[in-house]
């Protein structure tokens, strides 16, 4: 989550001309001094950024088609939710650049032709189609543990691992809760890491759901805002 340099040329623009610019940053940018909305030419980077940080992941590596090209199905699963979060809720960089989270709002998720074609490409190019049903499974289980009400998923989180353990998550995750409370919604995520279970905890999630039922531990939390 991140934010916006001083334009000083918007102070001698004409009144229209300032709402017209005003508008343009509120569009691009999200409202903290600590993140930033990303933009579509942001894609490579965030990609980039959320393999590093998610290659490794017990929760990602079973829904990817385990062989060779495996770092590139990792890729193409961020290049996919990138897309999703960008249509159909946020991708929001730290201050630094160094942390981004991709945020969906599944109320506003719609079936089009252009939803078809990304899953389409997900099942080829990191799924795997023998892979497909028990991704399915997975989805649903998931989803059954979700509420019926609008709510903001909290899909990756990662930071640069140079900058881990430095604060940059922290601040990320605070400016998304204050960002999130402001629209009225609460956060949902899991993890399937152990380890990361104090940090949220810290950032005032609950701990409220836990399977083992994938051959892995998946602990869903929820920040409630209103």
């Amino acid at each position: 989550m991140e934010w916006l340099k001083c334009v000083k040329p918007v102070v001698v623009c004409r009144p229209l001309s300032v709402v017209y610019a005003l508008v343009s940053l509120a569009i691009t940018r999200v409202h903290t001094s600590t993140m930033t909305r990303a933009i579509l030419q942001d894609k490579t980077a965030v990609v980039a950024l959320l393999s590093k940080a998610f290659h490794d992941n017990q929760s990602v590596n079973y829904i990817i088609q385990q062989d060779e090209r495996r770092l590139l199905r990792i890729q193409a699963l961020m290049d996919y939710s990138f897309e999703l979060c960008f249509r159909y809720g946020a991708v929001l960089w730290s201050e630094q650049r160094d942390a981004c989270a991709l945020l969906l709002f599944p109320d506003r998720k719609k079936t089009s032709l252009q939803s078809v074609l990304l899953d389409l490409q997900l099942a080829v190019k990191s799924i795997g189609v023998r892979n497909i049903r028990k991704v399915l499974q997975r989805e649903a289980y998931i989803k059954s543990q979700h509420p019926g009400e609008a709510f903001a998923y909290l899909w990756f989180i990662g930071v640069e691992p140079a900058r881990q353990g430095q604060g940059c998550g922290s601040a990320l995750v605070e400016a998304l809760i204050t960002w999130c409370a402001r629209q009225g919604r609460n956060i949902y995520l899991e993890t399937s890491t152990p380890r990361n279970l104090p940090f949220y905890q810290k950032m005032g999630f609950h701990n409220y759901h836990h399977t083992d039922r994938f051959g892995y531990p998946l602990y869903f939390f929820r920040h409630t805002s209103k």
